[in-house]
C-alpha cells in the first residue's frame, strides 16, 4: 500500500497522532490510547462486517458463526487489552497483540475456506476490486459505514473477499505496531528496567535524599 507524508508515517506506527517523545522518562508511559491505533479501528470494521457476513450468509446451524465472530472479536479486543496493559506491561502488550494477529489470521483462512470450499474466486491482490477496497482503507477516520452498503447489496463471494482485503490490511499495521512495540522494549526494557533507570536519574538529581 502506497502512503504519502505524515499519514506514510502516522500508519506506519500504527497510529493516527504522533508518539508521546517522552516516554522514557516517565515510570508509566502513556498507554491505553488503543481508539488512536489505525490496527484498533480496522480490526473493529473487520469485526463489524464479519458479524453481518456471518449472520447473513451462513447457515443458523454452521459452527462457523461462532468461530468467525470470535476471531474478529479476539482481534479486537486484545489490541485494546494490549494497549491498556502497556502502561505496566511492554511484555504484555507484546503477547496481546500477537494473539490479536493470530485471531485474525484464523478469520482470514476461515474467509479463505469459504470461498475455496465453493468454488468462488479471490480477488488477485492488484485487482481492479482489491485495488479499490485499498483505497477505501485509505479513508481517515477508517469505519464501517465505508463498507456497509457492500455488506447490504452485494453477494456473498464480494463481501468475503472485500473483508479478506481488510483483513490483510489490519494484519500489515498490527505487524508494524509489533516491530514498534519490539524496538521500545530492547531500547527501554520493561516496568523493572525504567524504575531501576529511573531511580538511578532520580539519585543523580537529588544527592543526599
Amino acid at each position: 500500500m502506497n502512503r504519502d507524508g505524515n499519514n506514510a508515517r502516522n500508519e506506519s506506527e500504527g497510529r493516527t497522532t504522533p508518539r508521546f517523545s517522552h516516554d522514557s522518562d516517565r515510570l508509566l508511559p502513556p498507554r491505553g490510547d488503543y481508539q488512536t491505533l489505525l490496527s484498533f479501528k480496522k480490526a473493529e470494521v473487520v469485526f463489524d462486517l464479519t458479524f453481518r457476513f456471518a449472520h447473513k450468509f451462513l447457515s443458523r446451524d454452521d459452527r462457523t458463526i461462532d468461530q468467525m465472530i470470535q476471531s474478529a472479536r479476539l482481534g479486537k479486543k486484545n489490541i485494546l487489552e494490549g494497549s491498556k496493559a502497556g502502561r505496566a506491561s511492554k511484555e504484555t502488550e507484546l503477547k496481546l497483540t500477537n494473539v490479536a494477529r493470530a485471531s485474525l489470521e484464523e478469520l482470514l483462512d476461515d474467509y479463505l475456506d469459504y470461498l475455496r470450499a465453493r468454488d468462488l474466486p479471490l480477488w488477485d491482490k492488484d485487482s481492479r476490486e482489491a485495488q479499490y477496497v485499498r483505497r477505501l482503507g485509505r479513508k481517515t477516520p477508517q469505519t464501517f459505514e465505508y463498507y456497509r452498503e457492500f455488506i447490504e447489496t452485494r453477494p456473498p463471494m464480494v463481501v468475503a473477499n472485500i473483508a479478506i482485503c481488510l483483513i490483510h490490511q489490519t494484519n500489515y499495521l498490527i505487524d508494524q505496531q509489533l516491530l514498534r512495540l519490539e524496538k521500545d522494549f530492547l531500547e527501554q526494557g520493561g516496568l523493572r528496567e525504567r524504575m531501576t533507570r529511573l531511580r538511578a536519574q532520580y539519585r543523580r538529581t537529588h544527592p543526599g535524599q
